[in-house]
């Protein structure tokens, strides 16, 4: 699989020097015709504008150790803080910035990792949620961001600079039916990038000192931040509460997409409310639909008219 700034690269360069279709540039790199038109077709707004900053990002933890009694317990077992061994910590983090080539990455050594330290790992991440308006992960609310901020308090790092959090896991259970809401079997469904294959003696080998190990981890941890950013632009459309991203502006000086920024919007329809109705479009660029702001009903038309009562 390539990743990172040599990916993004290769697909633009095959794409201005060869006559290959999207299909045929995805069979040569080895990956899917989506990933291809993803980072061939997608265009920054203009320069005078701020981007909003969307970062992607995952963590890999260590499991705990604990003293229990058994593997099967019919009065639902319940473990004590007494019976820890070792807690939890943060193995490895990756992030990448939406559409820019680089994948940034930091593992613990096999001392750190031993020792469940990853005080020296964190300040990097923390210094990306601090640069980042909207953070996107899977499994974002319920693991990811809550394990970082506990790991946090704990190292003596302050909350963050307020951001505003997109959980691809809830938004696709939100949206669809599938027999799987895991990352991989998304993007599987999906025919996107697969997360590299591994099994849970990987971990073990990372907190037993495991130099190689830990850099598979590394490895393991940006691939699936390259999946992440894959699924995240396939269920964009589809986010009806995502962040109006032309707020991150320092100008708002034209009318965009408040999904992705496109100013290449086809207004083709209206959007209804029970005491209202707009003008809806459909973003040429990633497929949202919005709406305009203002009624389209003229002063006479919206004072005759009257709507139900509440129930």
């Amino acid at each position: 699989m390539y990743y990172g700034k040599q990916y993004a690269e290769r697909i633009k360069s095959l794409k201005a020097t060869t006559n290959l279709s999207h299909r045929g540039i995805a069979e040569k790199l080895g990956c899917s015709p989506r990933t291809v038109r993803r980072y061939a077709e997608s265009r920054c707004p203009t320069e005078r504008r701020r981007r909003g900053k969307i970062l992607l990002f995952d963590i890999e933890t260590s499991p705990m150790e604990v003293y229990v009694w058994g593997l099967h317990d019919k009065r639902n077992q319940y473990i004590s803080p007494e019976n820890v061994i070792k807690d939890w910590a943060v193995l490895s983090w990756a992030g990448k910035w939406l559409f820019e080539s680089d994948v940034v990455s930091q593992v613990a050594t096999p001392e750190e990792a031993e020792a469940r330290d990853d005080a020296r790992i964190l300040k990097g991440i923390w210094d990306l949620f601090e640069k980042a308006d909207i953070i996107v992960a899977h499994n974002a609310f319920n693991f990811d961001v809550r394990r970082l901020n506990a790991r946090f308090i704990i190292n003596d790092f302050g909350p963050n600079t307020p951001y505003r959090v997109i959980d691809t896991l809830k938004e696709a259970r939100k949206v669809f039916d599938f027999p799987s809401y895991k990352l991989d079997a998304l993007n599987e469904r999906f025919g996107l990038s697969k997360k590299v294959e591994t099994n849970f003696k990987l971990w073990v080998r990372c907190i037993t000192g495991g130099r190689k190990a830990l850099r598979e981890m590394q490895h393991y941890n940006k691939s699936d931040v390259v999946a992440l950013e894959e699924l995240y632009l396939a269920l964009r459309p589809w986010i009806k509460s995502h962040p109006p991203m032309s707020l991150y502006h320092d100008m708002i000086d034209a009318i965009c997409c408040p999904t992705c920024e496109s100013e290449k919007l086809n207004w083709n329809g209206n959007y209804t409310t029970p005491a209202g109705k707009y003008k809806s479009f459909r973003c040429n660029n990633c497929g949202a639909i919005g709406r305009s702001r203002y009624s389209c009903l003229e002063k006479d038309e919206r004072e005759n008219l009257v709507i139900s009562t509440a129930r």
